[in-house]
C-alpha cells in the first residue's frame, strides 16, 4: 500500500502515530502569566542534543475554548518549562492530564499529584516522577500548517536534571527500573521493561 497524506487516507482513522513509535512521552508542567501550574502529555516530544542539552515538545490544534494551548501559551509568557519521566506506575495520571481541561486548571490538583519546588525554573516538577528536566525556551518555530498557530515547536535548553537517587546504580542510570511509558498509536502505549545492548562500531582501515 502507498498513499500521499495531502490526499487523505484508506483507513477510518489517521494511521501516521501508529507508524512512527514509539515516541517517548513528554510530560509537560508550566506555569500561566497568574502562576496557576499546567500540566499536560505530548507524544510529539524527544532529546535533540547533548551539549548544551536540548529537547523539543510540539502542540499540533489548539485549544479547545480558542488560542493556543495552555503549554505552547505558558511557555512563550515565562520562557520555562519541565519534561517530566511518565511512568508505568502513572500511567493513569498521564491519561487523565492530556484532558482538555478549561483555561486556569491546575492538573496537578485536579488528578492529586504532588508538587515538587524545581531548583532552577518557576513551573513545578511532578514530585512522583523519577526524572525531571527544568527547561528554558530557546526557540519557539511554527511548523508548517494550514492554519496559524496550528502547528508550534518549542526547543527548549535543559539547564537543570533531577534523578531519583533510587534509580542511580553504580554510577549509572538504571532506567529500565523507572518503566516509563511511550506512546504508539490510536489509544496504544507502550512501557520499556526490557533492553539489549549492542556496541557502536569503529570503522576500520
Amino acid at each position: 500500500m502507498f498513499y500521499e497524506p495531502k490526499k487523505g487516507y484508506p483507513f477510518d482513522e489517521n494511521p501516521f502515530a501508529a507508524l512512527v513509535f514509539p515516541r517517548p512521552i513528554g510530560w509537560i508542567s508550566t506555569l500561566s502569566k497568574s502562576g496557576i501550574a499546567n500540566l499536560a502529555p505530548y507524544s510529539f516530544f524527544n532529546a535533540i542534543a547533548y551539549e548544551p542539552p536540548q529537547v523539543m515538545f510540539s502542540a499540533t490544534g489548539f485549544h479547545s475554548q480558542g488560542g493556543l494551548k495552555d503549554s505552547i501559551a505558558n511557555v512563550l509568557s515565562n520562557n520555562e518549562f519541565v519534561v517530566n519521566l511518565a511512568t508505568k506506575k502513572l500511567k493513569t495520571q498521564v491519561n487523565q492530564t492530556s484532558i482538555d481541561a478549561p483555561h486556569g486548571i491546575d492538573e496537578f490538583n485536579v488528578f492529586n499529584l504532588k508538587k515538587r519546588k524545581s531548583r532552577i525554573v518557576e513551573p513545578p516538577s511532578i514530585a512522583e516522577s523519577p526524572v525531571s528536566l527544568e527547561c528554558r525556551l530557546f526557540k519557539k518555530i511554527d511548523l508548517k500548517t494550514k492554519v496559524k498557530n496550528q502547528n508550534i515547536m518549542i526547543i527548549g535548553e535543559v539547564v537543570g536534571i533531577y534523578i531519583d537517587d533510587k534509580f542511580i546504580k553504580k554510577g549509572r542510570i538504571d532506567s529500565l527500573a523507572m518503566r516509563a511509558i511511550s506512546r504508539m498509536g490510536y489509544a496504544e502505549y507502550s512501557e520499556t521493561y526490557t533492553k539489549f545492548l549492542m556496541e557502536r562500531p569503529k570503522w576500520k582501515n
